[in-house]
């Protein structure tokens, strides 16, 4: 028993790195798809990156893990294995950092930390699941109406951000993506879990390959895997891994409990205590995952175009004779003769003298903006703004 244990944690960890690595390498090769593409076009727009030798590096790296995965949870409990998954994201984070040369800020860096905690905290205190002894007994507790509610929920939800939403937000917002591979995980996990029994049982000597089950369990997770992996190149194409990485994990960690809770009919204790570390184990999850989405806005707001204000335009009024002289600031510390009179003190006693002086210099302005351009105001709409600001900052209060 405790070497079968023992044997889960080594098959997990080996799991963890695979996983953890296929999502650079397949990163690498999109680049290279990328790079060699003369249409301008992501790599994951098409499917070139089939032709490319270092993205199948990729995808065999996540079947070697995936695999390993699957054996871990043959030999150790579930409670065991699913908290060691979130070793692929340090992997990934570490082996990113010096291969492709990404990073996460401050932010991105807490973020990740309180999902791998958030989900470490929901998978310890998660029950396990019941044992299951035949498919035919998978069967039963798949037919249970709640967890079919739950599948009709996944294909829905799929098929619609398929078709309404990820060709839109998809490129432009990673959660798109990555939930849909989520949800598919869940239901994949729960039928791999299910012919993984009919394996074993059929090594024991019972064969379980007579039952149509087998093979509807079979197929099913392998039509959820080949989702999983088209979005989730689509995903590693256009967003930063440390990103996807931490999130998927949060995602897909989240949706299979609740798949497995639903599809053995409850948690399977009655510890409130447990109730409530699962339930802090949530909110942890959601503030890592919303630490890192405002880390991905912060950037995507840094790279934006710094646009130019227009330069205000100078007055210098002379009370005296009434003339105005107009020229837009060359440089941020220019006064005008007005500021200065205003400041010294000059205009006392002759205050309502001056505001009509510049009050009329104001319109005079504009006037010979229209004789000046023909007609047309030479100032920008920006100036004219400023001018009319100009003109009630100067009205006595």
């Amino acid at each position: 028993m405790w070497a079968d244990k023992y044997i889960g944690m080594l098959l997990a960890v080996v799991a963890s790195f695979g996983i953890g690595a296929s999502s650079i390498v397949a990163k690498i090769g999109l680049n290279d798809v990328a790079r060699k593409s003369s249409s301008g076009k992501s790599a994951s727009d098409g499917f070139g990156y089939l032709t490319n030798s270092i993205w199948w590096a990729g995808s065999a790296l996540m079947v070697i893990g995936e695999v390993a995965n699957f054996a871990a949870y043959t030999y150790a409990p579930p409670i065991l294995v699913t908290p060691l998954g979130a070793l692929s994201v340090i992997f990934a984070a570490i082996l990113a950092s010096f291969i492709l040369n990404e990073h996460l800020g401050h932010l991105g860096r807490v973020g990740a930390a309180l999902c791998m905690l958030g989900s470490i905290i929901i998978v310890l205190h998660a029950p396990e699941d019941k044992e299951v002894s035949t498919v035919d007994e998978i069967v039963q507790y798949a037919l249970n109406p709640a967890f079919m509610l739950y599948c009709l929920f996944v294909l829905v939800f799929i098929v619609y951000m398929i078709y309404y939403v990820a060709p839109t937000h998809g490129p432009r917002n990673p959660l798109v993506w990555i939930s849909m591979c989520s949800f598919a995980g869940s239901v994949s996990i729960m039928c791999i879990k299910g012919f993984g029994t009919a394996l074993k049982l059929t090594f024991e000597g019972h064969n379980q390959f007579g039952s149509l089950a087998t093979y509807v369990l079979a197929a099913v997770a392998v039509g959820c895997l080949l989702l999983q992996m088209y979005y989730y190149t689509k995903v590693l194409d256009r967003f930063n891994t440390n990103l996807v990485n931490p999130i998927y994990y949060v995602m897909f960690s989240s949706a299979t409990i609740v798949a497995s809770l639903l599809l053995f009919q409850g948690f399977n204790t009655t510890d409130g205590s447990s109730i409530l570390s699962l339930l802090a184990g949530f909110v942890t999850t959601f503030i890592g995952v919303h630490l890192l989405n405002y880390e991905r806005l912060q950037e995507a707001d840094e790279s934006l175009p710094r646009q130019r204000l227009p330069q205000p335009l100078q007055l210098s009024v002379d009370p005296e004779e009434g003339g105005v002289h107009g020229s837009l600031m060359r440089s941020a510390g220019a006064e005008t003769p007005t500021s200065a009179s205003w400041r010294t003190g000059t205009h006392i006693g002759r205050g309502g003298d001056v505001y009509r002086a510049q009050s009329s210099a104001l319109v005079n302005a504009f006037e010979m903006d229209d004789t000046e351009g023909g007609g047309i105001s030479t100032h920008s709409s920006e100036e004219s703004v400023l001018l009319h600001q100009r003109r009630w900052s100067l009205e006595p209060r």
